[in-house]
């Protein structure tokens, strides 16, 4: 398939001057209606089990996309995905994965308002050993092996 640009080339070559007018004129109509149209954005809403079963609803009875979904409902495609797929948010359980993971990031961002340092995360278990000096290794008794020594040692007789 051709492009435009192609088209126009074309048009061009073959010498079609009234083609390549109207070509221009319907670019400029077009430009006069052209709008930009602003960005869809998604605000925050919080899930509960009543908008769960409402996203359920929607994907059995419609033939909606998850995009769709969650467009219609103000929330996150991943949050529709989740209640389908894995059933998440359809009780109030807070003892869920969801709801204690919530409940930490809720008291972090509490501190971090209260206080003006920054909270530190979890250290990872390698950090936080403190490594002993490491030992010189023991010479092999093995006369196989070769070693630099041995050269040098050579060297200077």
């Amino acid at each position: 398939m051709a492009t435009l640009k192609q088209f126009e080339e074309a048009l061009r070559a073959q010498g079609m001057n009234m083609a390549l007018a109207i070509l221009e004129k319907m670019r400029k109509e077009e430009k006069k209606t052209r709008s930009i149209a602003p960005a869809r954005r998604v605000s925050g809403r919080k899930m509960t089990p009543e908008l769960a079963r409402k996203i359920l609803e929607l994907h059995s009875t419609t033939d909606m996309t998850q995009q769709e979904i969650a467009f219609q409902l103000g929330i996150n495609q991943g949050r529709v995905n989740e209640v389908i797929k894995r059933g998440k948010w359809l009780t109030e359980d807070s003892q869920s994965e969801e709801a204690q993971a919530r409940d930490k990031a809720k008291a972090r961002m509490k501190r971090m308002q209260s206080e003006d340092t920054p909270i530190p995360r979890k250290q990872p278990v390698a950090a936080g050993v403190e490594e002993a000096p490491k030992k010189p290794r023991a010479k092999s008794a093995s006369p196989a092996q070769l070693s630099i020594d041995d050269f040098l040692k050579v060297s200077d007789d």
